[in-house]
């Protein structure tokens, strides 16, 4: 990563970064593409920090109107710029089928969110396409006029949640909050376990499940060991990795997934597809 200052813009070289892969790939959910003079450019948000970001070609990107000291010590960690995906992708090169998935989508990198947010989005996310959980989101975030923290929530009611129009899931998020406002969830203490003791604390809340424990873990709290599994991972285990995933991925699983979970829905062969 090598970046300078222009005219109260960031001016960054990345080689292992795509936009469309990395902010459309359904890791999260408050990025939209808009129309601009360069080959990509998104806006969003890191908890309610805004963004306005433009691929101006491969490899290179300007975060507009950022201040360095914003850059450095939010958008820096968020996009993931001190890991080395270079050297990920020669690891991951070991294995067959994730080196086809890193050729075919080599600028994924890896979110790193604010956990509660994670963790709200990935409740919502359940059951749901994504234009329809960005639809919940996007008026979950009018409701509190930006995205509410678990403080702010404190003693919400599902009823109360009825204008987001998230359903079954308004349930699951009105019994988040009272776990994490309670202590009973403490997220700083499972951010601290293993990523499979972490899951077991995190599906003690109503509704949350195996995948979307991982997805908080991964996303939310940067476990790297942490792999969701979707039907599509589930049928990638099946047709791939039957005896378990290879060594080349260990500690880092969850990255891994990415690459594969882009790869098996878009871009494998149609003899390969699952």
């Amino acid at each position: 990563m090598d970046y300078s200052v222009k005219a109260g813009d960031i001016i960054l070289s990345e080689e292992h970064f795509s936009l469309d892969e990395t902010l459309d790939c359904g890791q999260a959910f408050r990025w939209e593409s808009v129309p601009s003079d360069f080959f990509r450019t998104y806006k969003g948000y890191f908890k309610n920090y805004p963004l306005t970001i433009s691929e101006t070609c491969k490899g290179k990107f300007i975060l507009h109107n950022t201040t360095e000291a914003d850059f450095l010590n939010i958008w820096k960690d968020y996009f993931d710029l001190d890991t080395d995906y270079g050297e990920l992708k020669r690891r991951f090169s070991e294995d067959e089928t994730l080196s086809a998935a890193c050729a075919y989508a080599g600028g994924i990198r890896l979110l790193r969110q604010d956990a509660e947010e994670c963790l709200i989005s990935f409740i919502i996310s359940q059951n749901n396409n994504i234009p329809r959980i960005k639809g919940i989101i996007g008026r979950l975030c009018e409701m509190y006029g930006g995205f509410p923290d678990f403080k702010r929530l404190e003693g919400v009611t599902a009823e109360e949640l009825a204008p987001l129009r998230a359903g079954f899931r308004a349930g699951y998020l009105e019994d988040c909050a009272r776990k994490v406002n309670s202590g009973e969830t403490q997220l700083e203490k499972i951010r601290e376990m293993p990523a499979e003791a972490g899951a077991k604390e995190l599906m003690k809340i109503k509704g949350v499940g195996p995948k979307v424990a991982m997805c908080a873990l991964l996303f939310g709290m940067y476990k790297t060991e942490a792999y969701p599994v979707d039907v599509w991972i589930k049928r990638v285990n099946e047709r791939y990795y039957p005896n378990g995933l290879p060594d080349c991925v260990k500690g880092v699983q969850g990255i891994a997934q990415q690459y594969l979970f882009h790869y098996i829905r878009t871009g494998a062969p149609k003899e390969s597809k699952v």
